[in-house]
């Protein structure tokens, strides 16, 4: 059962009655994050989201943290390219005192300048430990290959350059424009009725007057650049990427069997062809990332380095066998139940349905529909496969990055 309530002020609830649960997981998603920042803002929707939790105008940072513990609740937050999420799972007799905790580390906070200084002292190592992950590095750096160094293409965590010198001023100019009601969804998910989590979102967040909101559309340009880091580390991260659908397209569930054929499970071609007939890789994936106005089909692999051309040629090799030959009937349909298990496994998760509903009315304004969803998985055919992967892997809109010890980029 899904109840939906939309406020005059534009805010919007959206509550998944779980039965049989005894926890609720509840979030509060705002629609912005680093794709909607300019290059002085670089970095502080992520910045924000860390500052949230520094006290408010009755709690400190550790008696916020010490009232979650207190009734055994979790409680955490992350920043997406175009979202940043606030949100806490608790036993449901605690629901009312959790979300009175979760609005008032939202609404209330104070950023306090000594908690603000340790803070950046905080994003900066995060930043560092950013810096030491390859994986993640690679990753960073293909997005700024296919999109370029501003909207998708900024890296979340911004630059400590900027985490530096952020002021209050400087975040609350920022909520001013991007944190407005009209901008904000507050979803639950599990053992909650609609009338309890009417009464709760009007009680604490009633007090929010339709905002300045400022629509920033992303702007996208795409370079189709091969980049190249050098860090002394042991292997060769590289990853391609190839337009996608965009969410909502009414091909991305098709575009998204094909992608789990190609990278998406341990009997993908990829990981059968790089990692388990030829050694290359210990871990190789695909994955798409998909957005509003377009979206990327990322692939990843680590490597040794004096296999790398070698690895690099056999992934373009299964692309092109993918392209040239197309995939077996028996590959769709594997990858097709592979999709409905996944949509029932995320059906038995709170912290799932509460994220999936919330980010649905953020992006569409509508209820999730998970009946007409599924329906439309089951329609999809073999023939509609074939004729997706017609369109699929344009080599001229590939973009290429590596991290590594070398200063050589890979052809495109």
């Amino acid at each position: 059962m899904v109840y939906e309530k939309k406020y005059s002020n534009g805010l919007r609830l959206v509550v998944k009655e779980m039965q049989g649960l005894m926890s609720v997981t509840m979030g509060v998603l705002v629609g912005t994050g680093a794709s909607a920042e300019t290059d002085s803002e670089d970095g502080i929707s992520h910045f924000i989201e860390h500052m949230q939790f520094k006290g408010t105008e009755k709690r400190t940072a550790f008696e916020i943290s010490d009232a979650f513990d207190r009734i055994g609740a979790q409680v955490n937050a992350f920043t997406g390219k175009d979202i940043t999420c606030y949100y806490s799972k608790c036993t449901s007799d605690h629901t009312a005192t959790c979300f009175e905790l979760l609005s008032d580390l939202f609404l209330n906070s104070t950023f306090p300048e000594e908690e603000m200084e340790r803070e950046k002292g905080v994003v900066c190592e995060e930043i560092s430990m950013n810096e030491d992950t390859p994986e993640d590095l690679c990753l960073d750096l293909l997005a700024t290959a296919f999109y370029g160094k501003e909207n998708y293409g900024r890296n979340i965590l911004g630059t400590a350059e900027n985490v530096k010198r952020f002021t209050v001023a400087d975040i609350i100019r920022y909520k001013k424009a991007r944190y407005c009601p009209e901008n904000i969804v507050i979803s639950f998910a599990g053992a909650i009725d609609k009338t309890t989590a009417e009464a709760l979102v009007e009680s604490y967040f009633g007090v929010l007057s339709t905002g300045e909101f400022e629509y920033r559309p992303a702007k996208i340009i795409k370079p189709h650049l091969s980049l190249v880091k050098r860090k002394p580390i042991e292997q060769m991260h590289l990853a391609i990427a190839y337009p996608a659908v965009p969410r909502g397209d009414k091909r991305e569930d098709i575009f998204s069997a094909i992608n789990s054929i190609l990278g998406g499970s341990m009997s993908a071609r990829l990981f059968q062809e790089v990692r388990e007939k030829r050694g290359l890789a210990y871990s190789v994936y695909s994955y798409i990332s998909p957005f509003s106005e377009c979206a990327a089909q990322n692939i990843y692999a680590g490597v040794n380095p004096n296999n790398l051309q070698q690895a690099y040629g056999a992934i373009n090799a299964v692309i092109g066998d993918m392209k040239e030959n197309g995939i077996t009937e028996d590959e769709f349909l594997r990858s097709r139940e592979q999709m409905k298990s996944g949509m029932f496994f995320s059906n038995e998760s709170s912290n799932s349905q509460m994220l999936l509903y919330g980010r649905y009315m953020l992006n569409f304004n509508k209820v999730f529909d998970f009946e007409d969803k599924l329906n439309r998985i089951n329609a999809m055919t073999y023939d509609d496969a074939q004729e997706m992967l017609s369109i699929m892997f344009n080599e001229k809109e590939k973009a290429v990055a590596l991290v590594g010890n070398t200063d050589t980029p890979l052809s495109l």
